[in-house]
């Protein structure tokens, strides 16, 4: 069967593959600790979960509208509104089957072929992705680990030409945990109004935060922002329904109904259960409560890692500021020697520490970084202590 040019062009997700190669190994009786997981490791919350049981009993199993239910689409309206300080008419707003899926549903509506997206690097795996399924070029600008990779305008300019027409920011970041300032967002909305440049602004981290960090979305910055920012958000990281599959989406009015209609002949509607358990989510008065029981554990493992990162030789890291991942760079690693067996690159300190030590780590090349790997704490104190002390003994024997 000869497959179309599209479907050979999509790379296989590292992480994905990375997940499988350790589940197979914990499967053979391997003791994995895992820092790969892109989830949060708390259960959904039980007003959720009864939500969801509630309209199952009531049979609530039907279609509903194809961008989600009203009072849903009002309750993310409210919710974003909340977040970035903007207020969105529901009509603005709609639902979809994850973020994943809003960011697909934004490109494929946007990009003709050929025309260029400019994502930051390191990256979220998916984005160069989604920007070829759907006819686009990705390019990639590089951001600096001693700047906290955050993207700074005057390394943005050089890559904008007259076939760039969007970029993608994502704050908090994956895989770096990077949080942008409001002054650097100002200085990159002045090139995307200059250049006419929409933004795809990805906000699915915003309320996991640290250090008195504040979250600022660029479609803040002025109405000229609003006018060409796409906003995307969801319930499957601040309040742990990665399973669930809801995301939402807020654009220019004329955005949301191509991608209302584009939806309406691939998916449909999202799940009608998850989206009464969605809306209870951001309704519900113990939403705050949710986030900060996350947030808190979520900062003692990140001190933790960091304090142990530290003291470990060949290892560094950037401070994350949000998110739950840590960006560890690995270089000090290269051209040492396990067992015979040289490190080079991000995926055979990857592929040895799995195989030697039975831990599991995104390869950095994953993001587009040969010189990070990609460590997860959103797992428990346990996985990471344990985690820990082999890694360390495994740096110790590197020669």
């Amino acid at each position: 069967m000869n497959l179309s040019e599209k479907a050979l062009g999509i790379s296989q997700s590292p992480t994905l593959a990375i997940n499988a190669k350790s589940k197979q190994m914990k499967k053979e009786g391997h003791d994995i600790v895992g820092f790969g997981s892109g989830e949060p490791d708390f259960d959904t919350p039980e007003y959720i979960k009864r939500a969801a049981v509630e309209a199952l009993n009531e049979g609530f199993t039907k279609y509903t509208p194809v961008g989600g239910i009203p009072e849903l689409r009002s309750a993310a309206a409210d919710y974003i509104a909340e977040s970035t300080g903007v207020s969105y008419d529901a009509n603005q707003v709609m639902i979809s089957n994850g973020a994943k899926q809003c960011l697909f549903n934004a490109l494929y509506c946007l990009l003709n072929p050929g025309d260029k997206v400019l994502i930051p690097s390191p990256y979220w795996v998916t984005y160069p992705e989604l920007v070829k399924l759907c006819g686009g070029e990705p390019i990639f600008v590089p951001t600096n680990e001693k700047e906290g990779f955050k993207l700074k305008a005057d390394i943005l300019e050089p890559f904008i030409d007259d076939k760039v027409k969007a970029l993608i920011i994502n704050s908090p970041n994956n895989p770096t945990g990077s949080v942008y300032p409001k002054e650097d967002l100002e200085e990159i909305a002045q090139l995307a109004i200059k250049n006419n440049i929409t933004v795809i602004s990805d906000e699915i981290y915003e309320k996991l935060l640290y250090d008195g960090e504040k979250h600022t979305s660029i479609v803040s910055i002025n109405d000229d922002m609003f006018d060409r920012t796409i906003v995307i958000n969801g319930v499957s990281k601040s309040y742990s329904m990665t399973g669930w599959r809801i995301g939402f989406i807020a654009g220019p009015e004329n955005i949301v109904k191509a991608m209302t209609n584009l939806q309406s002949h691939t998916t449909s509607n999202p799940n009608s259960i998850a989206q009464k358990a969605s809306l209870v989510a951001l309704t519900n008065p113990l939403k705050d409560e949710t986030v900060k029981e996350m947030v808190d554990a979520f900062l003692n493992r990140r001190n933790y890692m960091l304090n142990r990162i530290k003291n470990i030789p060949a290892l560094s890291c950037s401070v994350p500021k949000g998110a739950f991942y840590i960006a560890l760079n690995i270089s000090g690693t290269f051209g040492k020697k396990l067992n015979g067996k040289e490190i080079y690159d991000s995926t055979s300190f990857a592929d040895q520490l799995l195989e030697n030590y039975k831990v599991s780590v995104v390869p950095g090349i994953a993001f587009g970084s040969e010189e990070i790997v990609r460590i997860s704490y959103a797992t428990s104190m346990q996985n990471i202590e344990k985690g820990f002390d082999r890694i360390e003994e495994f740096i110790s024997l590197l020669k």
